[in-house]
């Protein structure tokens, strides 16, 4: 497994390397190759992290709560990098267009390496560097294309981003300074060494670092009132890294903070934190929700579609219970695989109507015989329709909730659920079933792109298996992270 781990870290920091002097052409299948790769890679790991944890030269460690943010990373990485072939095929062959197409795979990668590396840290200060640098590449690939409305989203972003990562970096110290009490000053913020300790750290200490954790990596998750980079920089983005950064980057920043979960549970007890993802929780649901109604752009509306299932998460993590706590990771995975394909849904939605306004795009399913289907199976995915995976894993939520007897946060949850998701259909109804006005210059039936329908396929097919049939592999690792996060397998 040290091979794996080394390749999974090298792998696609060498494909950024590759795409420096490569020519567009050549770049581009490289990055689909080191998509594919590091998902393969990933996949090796299940066996392995389900039964115990993997560490490497003291700075790489992985087990299962980890593995299961890296299986995330890596499967939207390889599916955007095979939709990329498309989405970046309609542009013209300028030499602009070149360079373009040079600094998009270059970042591509190097996003995709610094969002595979912070689940792969070993202690809490290497994590924080490793989300920063996810900030980085992430906020020059927002302002990639140059606009205005592209550079105003990542100055925005940078800003809130920079502020929320001082807030961690000042939790960061504080979970230094409890750890130096007890294991002296030269401990290096290693998980196992803190969580070891964790009954005799103080409890002021550790809960001020919790909070501001929550606060400091809520601001990248998309947590409310820290959220408002969010609709600005996923509409203005790339399609494809909108779908990195609703998918992937947002689940990163949660596994940032069940990191200190872990810590305050164990030296505080649950109570204070499932408090605290509560509060955060219940205000992301809230407003997404009221949001998602009267949108007009269809990118931002898939933005506070990621708002609201932020707070799905912190608040199935508040319910504690073992079922709950499955049914979080669980819905990582899903909310992965079904946002990345609303997002390159939406993406082919835009290039065939020459516009991201929602009263601009009609007639969806007649121009769009694969992608406008599929895009609908993606809204229903993500409002818990079955038989997909966030049916299972928000019924999985809501019945620890209510095992746990949180009652009326259990109830709240599936009225703002249903809210949302009236929110979603009320849009998407129109961009795909009212007929188009009848105009010369109407697009015709087709698909833009066969490489940008083939990971949406791929996307509906793990949907489906993760809500009919989890395989077994896959249900024995999240029994093992429900261990780690302070409840019993299920």
């Amino acid at each position: 497994m040290h091979a794996v781990l080394t390749l999974l870290i090298v792998l696609p920091l060498a494909a950024a390397l590759c795409c420096l002097r490569l020519p567009p052409a050549a770049a581009r299948l490289v990055t689909a190759a080191s998509g594919a790769a590091s998902f393969g890679l990933v996949l090796a790991l299940v066996p392995a992290a389900a039964h115990g944890d993997i560490s490497y030269l003291r700075l790489l460690r992985v087990d299962a709560l980890s593995t299961v943010f890296l299986l995330a990373t890596g499967f939207l990485y390889a599916a955007v990098a095979v939709y990329s072939l498309g989405y970046l095929s309609g542009r013209p062959g300028s030499r602009p267009a070149a360079r373009f197409s040079r600094r998009f795979w270059v970042g591509l990668n190097l996003f995709a390496w610094a969002m595979l590396a912070a689940p792969m840290m070993s202690n809490l200060a290497l994590l924080w560097v490793a989300i920063e640098v996810t900030t980085v590449v992430s906020a020059l690939l927002v302002a990639i294309e140059g606009t205005d409305g592209a550079a105003e989203a990542a100055w925005k972003y940078v800003l809130l981003a920079s502020a929320g990562l001082g807030l961690a970096l000042l939790a960061t110290i504080f979970a230094y300074y409890a750890g130096a009490q007890i294991l002296g000053q030269s401990y290096d913020l290693g998980f196992t060494q803190l969580l070891a300790a964790a009954p005799r750290l103080h409890h002021t200490v550790i809960e001020l670092a919790f909070v501001l954790a929550v606060l400091g990596f809520g601001t990248k998750m998309g947590l409310v009132p820290v959220h408002t980079w969010l609709p600005d920089a996923h509409s203005e983005a790339p399609t494809p890294v909108s779908a990195l950064l609703s998918g992937s980057l947002l689940a990163i920043s949660f596994y940032a903070i069940l990191r200190y979960y872990q810590v305050a549970a164990a030296t505080l007890g649950s109570a204070f934190p499932r408090d605290v993802l509560l509060a955060f929780g219940v205000a992301s649901l809230l407003l997404a929700g009221l949001y998602l109604f009267g949108q007009r752009d269809i990118k931002r509306l898939l933005a506070y579609s990621s708002v609201e299932h932020m707070g799905i998460l912190a608040i199935g993590v508040s319910f504690g219970a073992p079922a709950a706590l499955a049914g979080v990771l669980l819905h990582v995975l899903a909310h992965a695989a079904a946002k990345g394909n609303a997002f390159m849904g939406a993406g082919v939605l835009v290039r065939k109507t020459g516009t991201k306004r929602i009263a601009g795009i009609r007639g969806g399913l007649d121009l769009l015989p694969w992608s406008g289907p599929m895009f609908l199976i993606a809204i229903f995915a993500l409002g818990a329709m079955p038989p997909f995976g966030l049916f299972r894993s928000e019924f999985e939520i809501v019945a620890g909730g209510l095992g746990s007897g949180s009652y009326a946060a259990a109830a709240f949850l599936i009225i703002a659920v249903t809210v949302a998701f009236f929110g979603l259909a009320a849009s998407v109804t129109g961009m795909l079933l009212r007929p188009a006005a009848r105009q010369p210059e109407q697009p015709g039936r087709g698909e833009p792109s066969a490489w940008m329908v083939l990971p949406v396929v791929a996307g509906v097919l793990v949907l489906l298996l993760l809500g009919l049939h989890p395989p077994a592999e896959l249900t024995e690792l999240f029994g093992r992270a429900v261990a780690l996060l302070g409840g019993r397998p299920a």
